[in-house]
């Protein structure tokens, strides 16, 4: 049941480019997810966008660093960052994007 939302109670259907960084000594790490025509850009719902909303049955991990890329005017894609700043942040949202990933038939590429 891991699942993106923008608004409350509105799933995302859109699978994102997800890319992980993690600092040397692993103090910080950021996720940065990319989602090209995701479906809340498609309708009215876009004026709804409060953050992004990771959901889990462990519970919610939430980032307000949603940036839409617009092309000619119009919303094309969105760009999220979510900044971990422990190892429990970093355990908390690996075990989501497992989730999310065996839900989505998502893979992992290490660089």
């Amino acid at each position: 049941m891991a699942k993106i939302q923008f608004s409350k109670g509105i799933d995302e259907d859109t699978v994102p480019d997800v890319r992980l960084t993690r600092s040397r000594d692993g103090k910080q790490s950021t996720a940065t997810f990319y989602f090209q025509k995701p479906s809340v850009l498609s309708g009215n719902d876009a004026d709804d966008i409060t953050g992004m909303y990771m959901i889990d049955e462990e519970g919610e991990i939430v980032t307000r660093e949603v940036k839409a890329k617009f092309i000619n005017g119009k919303p094309e894609a969105l760009e999220i960052f979510y900044i971990m700043n422990s190892d429990l942040e970093w355990d908390r949202f690996m075990r989501f994007m497992e989730r999310y990933a065996e839900e989505h038939d998502l893979g992992f590429n290490k660089s």
